[in-house]
């Protein structure tokens, strides 16, 4: 929702965006932990990381900058005074450790100048700014309730339980481990996965959005209409504009299984026979109605799983509209979002 999809996104979608994320970055620690084991290091560190970062110079970028405001805050915390915290931003004392750790390292690589280059590049970053200008779109008509969950949204992290993701990503199983520094990288890529995923799938629902007059309406791509005609055939098919879009008092197996993403629950599992008391009945057509609403405004504005697909379809092509965000380099022929 905060970084513009839908404010209620579909069920789907979200465990297909977690499903993806989570593949992307046990790739990365596979690499990761083989780029450790060539460096003869017993843990997997930041500088694994950013060595299989160093290709894609924008996303190293926003991370190191991610990495400075990681040590600016922790020396707030510490009580540094701010005029130490201005003074401390242009050199590489040990109270930047995570700067001066990305610094040193990238120093150790570089042949060209061009990765220390990104320190001092102060060009602004276009996907930064497109999403900052999309989050001033979706504020314009809130109030004061909406605004107060659109913030509290774009707060959220995966870095804010540790615990959970280390366990998410399975770390225990692994023979070298990240440590504290790799996890917080790892949580900030994870969460510019997130990020990606949502930025290109917009792109591909405003590229298969039909407009009027539009004469290569007729040219969308097979792929995305084979998953669009293989998620939307088991829907109910009634009219969106019509109010009693809820339902049918005995669903088929497949309308059950299309209105499970919507939040809509058959009639036929509240109860035996489908016979309760007043008060029951009373919440299910409640429950209707608010369900059908949502379902029309999901089935409207939200981001569909076929979206994603075809996101990362594009994504792994070489040429196509989507290209110039095309993953700096391929390995064993995956499409890799996360670096």
């Amino acid at each position: 929702f905060s970084l513009g999809d839908a404010r209620r996104p579909l069920h789907e979608t979200a465990v297909l965006v977690e499903d993806i994320v989570h593949t992307q970055l046990i790739n990365l620690l596979q690499q990761a932990a083989e780029v450790s084991q060539m460096r003869g290091a017993r843990v997997i560190s930041a500088e694994d990381l950013l060595f299989l970062m160093r290709k894609d110079k924008k996303k190293l970028q926003r991370l190191l900058k991610y990495m400075f405001f990681r040590d600016y805050k922790s020396k707030i915390v510490k009580g540094i005074e701010e005029d130490d915290l201005l003074e401390d931003k242009f050199n590489s004392n040990n109270t930047n450790k995570r700067q001066k750790l990305a610094q040193d390292f990238l120093n150790s690589i570089d042949q060209t100048g061009e990765l220390l280059a990104i320190f001092e590049d102060c060009e602004i970053d276009d996907v930064k700014q497109e999403r900052m200008e999309r989050a001033e779109r979706q504020t314009r008509t809130m109030d004061s309730v909406q605004y107060a969950e659109f913030s509290e949204s774009r707060q959220l992290s995966f870095s804010k339980k540790a615990s959970k993701f280390r366990d998410w990503l399975d770390c225990s199983s692994m023979e070298i481990k990240p440590n504290a520094v790799a996890m917080e990288i790892l949580a900030y890529i994870a969460y510019e996965t997130v990020a990606q995923l949502v930025d290109l799938a917009l792109l591909v629902k405003q590229d298969m959005t039909p407009k009027a007059g539009d004469p290569f309406t007729h040219a969308i791509s097979a792929t995305f209409i084979q998953y669009h005609n293989s998620t939307e055939s088991t829907s109910v098919k009634t009219s969106l504009d019509s109010p009693e879009n809820t339902p049918p008092p005995t669903p088929t197996p497949p309308a059950s299984a299309g209105q499970q993403h919507l939040g809509k629950t058959p009639s036929g599992a509240l109860g035996n026979g489908g016979i309760g008391q007043d008060s029951t009945k009373s919440k299910q057509r409640k429950r209707k109605k608010s369900t059908a609403a949502c379902g029309m405004e999901a089935q409207s504005d939200a981001i569909q799983p076929s979206h994603i697909r075809e996101a990362i379809r594009r994504y792994g092509h070489k040429i196509g509209p989507l290209s110039p965000f095309t993953s700096a380099y391929r390995r064993n022929g995956m499409t890799f979002l996360a670096c």
